[in-house]
């Protein structure tokens, strides 16, 4: 996806916050995740941008995830939303072909022209970010954030067609994290896009969380 494609998100989360969304496939030249980590890191210095709140979705939550485990010190606390950083070589690729029709029904018109976009501006970088998906191991980076103190939450849809809800909850468990799976009121179903397609309820459930940055409260600088 394309940070546009979050802007219903934003801009519920933008009022009395300061909400950034990086392009991880908006590099120069071949896609390589230290590559990736490092522009993100030089971000948020330009931005200076000290402490941060991390929420990632998907394929987000992988890079998330190694910027947390090697600058501890920079985040406030994690969320994890329908993430990739739960699998580790080939399980992402598992679950997509296991549910070839849960893709296709997440080719709603946002995700498919953003994704449309993505590709005809950046296809070698998005085959090597699928490459790195599909190939790296996550324990090391799971394991070192769960020595931490960082606060750490995982949200799952309640029928997301591509990922599994028991991978999702042994993430959450191996990090220390909390697990929640998300609904409609009422109980009604979400899929794994919901944090662009229903940013209300996305937003419902951050604000459940009890999560710092929407408590009005800062964090303390690091010493």
């Amino acid at each position: 996806m394309r940070p546009a494609t979050y802007l219903g998100t934003v801009e519920l989360l933008a009022r009395g916050n300061r909400v950034v969304v990086p392009d991880l496939f908006d590099v120069r030249g071949p896609w390589r995740y230290q590559s990736v980590l490092d522009a993100f890191t030089r971000t948020l210095d330009e931005l200076e941008l000290e402490r941060v709140t991390l929420i990632g979705h998907s394929f987000g939550g992988g890079i998330q995830l190694g910027f947390a485990s090697a600058a501890p010190e920079r985040v406030v606390e994690l969320v994890f939303s329908d993430t990739l950083a739960v699998s580790d070589e080939w399980g992402l690729a598992d679950e997509a072909l296991r549910h070839p029709l849960g893709l296709a029904r997440l080719a709603t018109w946002p995700a498919a022209t953003a994704f449309a976009h993505s590709w005809l501006r950046h296809p070698r970088q998005m085959l090597g970010a699928a490459a790195w998906g599909f190939l790296s191991r996550r324990d090391g980076d799971i394991s070192a954030i769960a020595q931490t103190d960082i606060r750490s939450h995982v949200l799952w849809a309640n029928r997301d067609s591509i990922l599994s809800r028991a991978d999702g909850r042994a993430f959450a468990e191996d990090l220390g994290a909390t697990f929640t799976v998300a609904s409609r009121p009422g109980g009604g179903a979400i899929d794994h896009d919901w944090m662009f397609q229903d940013p209300e309820i996305f937003v419902a459930h951050l604000e459940d969380l009890d999560l710092e940055v929407l408590s009005g409260e800062r964090p303390a600088p690091s010493p």
